[in-house]
């Protein structure tokens, strides 16, 4: 097999952690015998400073034409806050029509969690968050605008179609061997009562007609983070819907041992997914040596399971394992050795098996 993958470094700390995922990716192709071709894009603060652009149209077209897409981090402290996210991140999910954000929350063996007497038994779910409706997808409008009198208005906007196939994707999800079966719709029912009694209707139906072997569970949003801090092992597969999902998500990265391990997908199954470490850019360690590349680096394992090559993104999980076995902290600046050595560490145990 041959692959053809994007990468976008981005800002700040994100072409160190790219380059260190890149590092643990030929790794495991070498070892696993595929092959695959690079594309690097300099989208991000800096191009935008100099020219003004973020992701040009032009480039979407190219960036549909690859397998996968790997993404480092976008932030940069000399542009507006929202400019870079909205144009570069948001364009890229809406435009490639990356429908699900595929979020991981796995507690690695040795990594601490701030979750009283919870260990990996515990805290090993995935949350499917629909990635290209809901409150996201701009619709609303001011009124009187800048006046004591002004109003805003924003819409969460929710499709059969988009909700259908979230919700499908989720349930096949469920049915994976490495997962229990299980899905928990997460929602707000009892007060959205027209958004969520679709995304209800929904996932009923479809769990009825084609996925009666799928536990079925619901949770409200709030009694949800609740329960991911007192009851996390009670989760198996979430889907919910855009805001939620943004929210639960970054608590799911935190008891999972913090933004250090933290990957995420934006795909359309079938098609393309851009995947990325949680964490942002961090500018304040840009050009250090002392960032955690673990999450870009579960990202390219993540990427390696969605391109259908399962064994070597298991030989990825459990380099990053023995890695955390070995670093003293997964803050910055704290884990007792360097971002290159953090990567030399995975990369060997991937191709050493």
């Amino acid at each position: 097999m041959n692959y053809s993958i994007a990468v976008m470094p981005g800002d700040g700390t994100g072409p160190e952690v790219v380059h260190e995922g890149l590092k643990v990716l030929k790794a495991a192709a070498a070892r696993a015998g595929f092959t695959y071709e690079l594309t690097h894009y300099d989208f991000g603060g800096d191009r935008y400073l100099r020219t003004g652009e973020t992701l040009p149209d032009s480039a979407l077209a190219e960036l549909s034409e690859h397998d996968a897409i790997f993404l480092g981090a976008i932030g940069h402290p000399e542009v507006k806050p929202g400019i870079l996210e909205l144009g570069i991140l948001l364009k890229a999910r809406f435009a490639l029509d990356l429908y699900i954000n595929l979020r991981p929350v796995k507690l690695y063996p040795g990594v601490e969690t701030p979750i009283k007497d919870k260990g990996p038994a515990e805290i090993d779910f995935v949350v499917v968050r629909e990635n290209t409706e809901g409150l996201y997808a701009s619709t609303g409008g001011f009124l009187k605008k800048g006046t004591p009198d002004e109003i805003a208005v924003q819409e969460s906007v929710n499709t059969r179609k988009g909700v259908e196939r979230c919700i499908r994707y989720a349930f096949d999800y469920a049915g994976r061997s490495d997962r229990r079966g299980q899905l928990t719709l997460v929602g707000k029912t009892n007060v959205l009562t027209y958004a969520w009694d679709l995304w209800w209707r929904a996932f009923n139906e479809i769990g009825d007609a084609d996925y009666p072997g799928i536990k079925r569970e619901y949770a409200h949003v709030d009694a949800t983070c609740m329960w991911f801090v007192k009851n996390p092992e009670w989760f198996d597969v979430i889907v919910t819907d855009n805001m939620f999902g943004d929210i639960i998500t970054d608590l799911g990265a935190m008891i999972q041992g913090g933004m250090g391990v933290a990957a995420g997908g934006n795909i359309h199954p079938g098609k393309i997914g851009m995947f990325e470490p949680i964490g942002g850019s961090a500018p304040k360690y840009t050009g250090r040596n002392v960032i955690n590349p673990l999450a870009a680096i579960a990202a390219v394992q993540m990427m390696l399971d969605y391109l259908g090559q399962t064994e070597a993104a298991r030989w990825v999980e459990s380099g990053i394992i023995e890695a955390v076995g070995k670093m003293k902290s997964l803050s910055a600046g704290e884990m007792g050795m360097g971002t290159d050595a953090v990567g030399d560490l995975v990369a060997e145990s991937v191709a050493k098996g």
